[in-house]
């Protein structure tokens, strides 16, 4: 594409120099390979769920690593399924290269960072709010009347990269009022909760009353009135400030979430953690203040956290199936009903708190045989079921033959729940009513 542009001309067009232009087309194109990567791991997960033998899912699966899925019916569906092409709106950023900057300290201790301009031989010089020089591969975009300079950083020459991590193994629970409960009760991100909510109420309002000055604007308009509208339109409809308070918002919100992902780490040598990558329904019958709420609910910037400083800090991260881990009763393994924050099982009769509960579960899940992370959600519940049967029928297996017994006694994963034999069930049971 770039020798093509280069031959008819085409990069003339750009009213930039050539170094520019290349970087952010190297940068687009790479744009493109993740949108790409990121399409076939839904896609791998859908030929997973669909292909029983193992010699057909690994021919899908290397069919789909070799990007030769094209020729397979079931891949080309999946995949124009789940490849969003369309069309870049990205308009205010540029990438400079590594050799094409400069940064320069003036007498008064200022520094200034020297980028490439529309002129050859003339640098564009840009004041920065920090005394550290940006290095390598610069992204500059323009954002609410300023120039962010992104870069690229050796995490390991981080602060939090010193601070050492935990022994414990502990399990997590995400929420919305706060950011994460682990299983031994601790809540972390109190104020989670409480900035999405105030965010969203405030937005609500605030664009109820865009939406009443934007009617009043195109009624002025179509009355003949086009002073009106364009003073409405220029003083009242802008989105610099919005631009700025969004980026706030966003910011207090990052903030808080990695603030209590570092003191789970701290506690924590290995870090068991649902799969936050999967997308979940279900939402429509909440209510509409309720369902906006949700909408601005950050998991992925909670995905992001418990990567990062578990990487940084040497900590493992272990994700496990989600599936069923708020609606079943650690103790006994039977499903629930969970009501806000409480969470009742009808088996047992004791309320839990629905977190931690939760983490618990997401702890237990970490060594289970049977449930793995990619598992459906139907076939988690009829696994669940079975070993309530099982245990209500007081055999640890449905064969229950002594040697059936005696090997699923000395099977290494015998801490399980559906391991226990049926004397030790019913006195569980029992004690636990």
């Amino acid at each position: 594409m770039r020798d093509r542009w280069l031959a008819d001309d085409t990069h003339a067009r750009f009213g930039v120099l050539a170094n520019a232009w290349k970087e952010t087309l190297r940068d687009a194109m790479t744009d493109i390979a993740a949108n790409l990567a990121a399409a076939k791991v839904e896609v791998c997960r859908a030929a997973i769920r669909r292909c029983s033998d193992p010699a057909e899912r690994m021919q899908m699966l290397n069919s789909l690593k070799a990007d030769r899925w094209a020729g397979d019916p079931f891949l080309a569906r999946q995949m124009r399924k789940h490849w969003k092409r369309g069309r870049n709106r990205t308009h205010d950023q540029i990438v400079v290269r590594a050799d094409q900057h400069n940064t320069v300290v003036d007498r008064r201790g200022q520094l200034w960072l020297a980028v490439p301009g529309l002129e050859r031989r003339r640098m564009v010089r840009i004041p920065l709010s920090t005394t550290v020089a940006p290095t390598g591969t610069l992204r500059l975009i323009l954002r609410g009347g300023r120039v962010e300079v992104h870069y690229q950083i050796d995490a390991s020459q981080m602060r939090s990269s010193h601070r050492p991590c935990g022994d414990r193994t502990i399990g997590v629970d995400k929420g919305y009022t706060e950011a994460l409960t682990d299983s031994e009760g601790a809540r972390h991100g109190h104020r989670l909760g409480e900035l999405l909510s105030g965010e969203s109420d405030r937005l609500k309002e605030r664009n109820r009353r865009r939406a009443k000055l934007r009617s009043i604007a195109n009624t002025a308009a179509l009355r003949g009135n086009h002073a009106k509208a364009h003073r409405i339109r220029s003083h009242n409809l802008g989105t610099v400030k919005r631009d700025r308070q969004a980026i706030r918002h966003r910011a207090q919100v990052r903030t808080e979430i990695f603030k209590a992902v570092h003191r789970v780490v701290d506690k924590a040598g290995v870090v068991v953690a649902e799969d936050l990558t999967k997308r979940f329904a279900g939402r429509k019958t909440l209510g509409k203040n309720m369902n906006r709420r949700l909408a601005g609910w950050t998991k992925g910037v909670t995905a992001e956290a418990l990567k990062n400083v578990s990487e940084r800090r040497g900590s493992a991260l272990v994700h496990v199936n989600a599936a069923y881990t708020s609606q079943t009763c650690h103790r006994c393994g039977r499903l629930g009903r969970r009501s806000g924050d409480r969470f009742h099982c009808t088996s047992c009769g004791v309320v839990w708190q629905a977190d931690v509960n939760a983490a618990i579960n997401i702890l237990q899940r970490a060594g289970d045989p049977d449930i793995a992370l990619h598992t459906p959600h139907h076939k988690v519940k009829q696994i669940l079921q079975d070993r309530t049967d099982r245990h209500r029928t007081r055999l640890p297996v449905q064969d229950s033959s002594p040697a059936t017994v005696e090997r699923r006694a000395n099977h290494p994963n015998g801490m399980m729940s559906n391991q226990f034999g049926s004397s030790e069930v019913s006195r569980r049971t029992a004690g636990a009513g």
